[in-house]
C-alpha cells in the first residue's frame, strides 16, 4: 500500500460552480502510478468547497449557483458576521453544506468517475483568490 500526498494550486475564479477536472489532473501526473486505490481532494478554505456533478452541460453549473443564492442569501438580517462583505457569511453556509472533501476511486491510473461526472471548484465569493487542495492518493 503506497501513499502520497501533494498540495494544488487552483487559479483565481469568479463566483459560480466551475469544473476543475482537467486542472486538477494536469497537475497531478503521480495518478498514473496507481493501479487501484483512492483520491482524496481536501480544499484548504472555509468560503469555497468541492463537489462532484454534471460535467458535460455548463447550465447545471449556472443553475447550481442560482440555486445556491436564493436557499442562502446575502444580507440577511439574522446574519452577525457581516464585517467581511455581504458574501463572506453566505460563503461559509455554503461552503459547510457542500462540504471540504470529496473522495474518487482510482483505478488502472485514472480517476473513476462515471460518464458525465467531474469535479466542481464552488467558489462562494465575489473575489476569491487562488485555492488551495491538498490531494491524498492511497493505494497500490
Amino acid at each position: 500500500m503506497a501513499w502520497f500526498q501533494k498540495e494544488l494550486r487552483l487559479e483565481a475564479r469568479s463566483r459560480g460552480f466551475h469544473l476543475i477536472t482537467r486542472e486538477v489532473l494536469r497537475q497531478l501526473p503521480e495518478l498514473a502510478q496507481f493501479q487501484v486505490g483512492l483520491a482524496h481532494f481536501f480544499i484548504r478554505h472555509t468560503s469555497a468547497s468541492l463537489t462532484l456533478n454534471e460535467n458535460a452541460d455548463p447550465d447545471v453549473r449556472r443553475d447550481m449557483e442560482s440555486h445556491f443564492n436564493v436557499l442562502i442569501p446575502e444580507n440577511a438580517p439574522h446574519y452577525l458576521h457581516t464585517c467581511e462583505g455581504p458574501d463572506d457569511m453566505p460563503a461559509h453556509l455554503k461552503s459547510s453544506i457542500l462540504g471540504a472533501s470529496v473522495t474518487i476511486p482510482i483505478s488502472a491510473g485514472k480517476l473513476n468517475l462515471g460518464t458525465w461526472q467531474g469535479l466542481y471548484l464552488c467558489e462562494h465569493r465575489n473575489h476569491g483568490g487562488s485555492r488551495r487542495l491538498t490531494v491524498t492518493l492511497q493505494g497500490e
